[in-house]
């Protein structure tokens, strides 16, 4: 299992609270990612930006496809711009991914506009709950980005490698910054519905 995959668990399942957006999650997943890659160590980061190196990717598919995405020449990709890049849609791949596995059941509608999506019991779910239970620090902040909290335990460990907090931090930013799109959209959008119906 990955953070990534844990993360996803967390984000589908019921009891981890409400649903999360599609594109915070997409983010949160991308951080992730390049979490697993730098514990690996699968990359390292200079200056904000990553590069990569020589060590094989984890056992997994979306990781390995992650690993395959990355910007082999100079100059490295920036953290952030990673994040939108290959969160496009994230989110999807792994909703896919695991009810491919059959993780996750009772599918009905558009994934993240349903709330029948029901995480089946496995190992991989327990591996989840345990990692959230005992409040992993990474699991924990990546998970709080997008809104969901951890009422079991509030977690006495803090990040420490810089790299990882460089990575979570830019998760932060890249869903604040969405967030603030969303609502500039919305604004928008009711102010255009305001104008339309407007008598002349």
């Amino acid at each position: 299992m990955t953070t990534a995959r844990d993360l996803m668990i967390i984000a589908l399942d019921v009891e981890a609270g409400p649903a999360v957006h599609e594109g915070d999650l997409s983010l949160a997943l991308a951080g992730a990612e390049l979490i697993d890659l730098l514990q690996s160590p699968t990359i390292r980061l200079d200056g904000g930006r990553i590069v990569p190196g020589y060590l094989a990717v984890p056992v997994d598919r979306l990781l390995e496809e992650a690993g395959a995405a990355l910007v082999m020449e100079e100059p490295h990709e920036l953290v952030s711009d990673w994040l939108w890049r290959r969160g496009e849609r994230l989110a999807v791949k792994y909703a896919t991914g695991l009810e491919s596995e059959g993780l996750i059941a009772n599918q009905r509608g558009r994934f993240f506009r349903s709330s029948k999506i029901v995480v089946v019991e496995s190992p991989s779910r327990r591996q989840a709950a345990a990692r959230w239970a005992a409040a992993e620090p990474v699991l924990l902040t990546l998970a709080s980005a997008i809104g969901i909290s951890n009422n079991l335990n509030s977690g006495d460990d803090a990040v420490t490698d810089y790299a990882v907090t460089t990575v979570l931090a830019a998760v932060g930013d890249a869903v604040l910054e969405l967030a603030a799109e969303r609502q500039r959209t919305t604004i928008e959008q009711q102010a255009f519905g305001n104008t339309w119906r407007s008598p002349e």
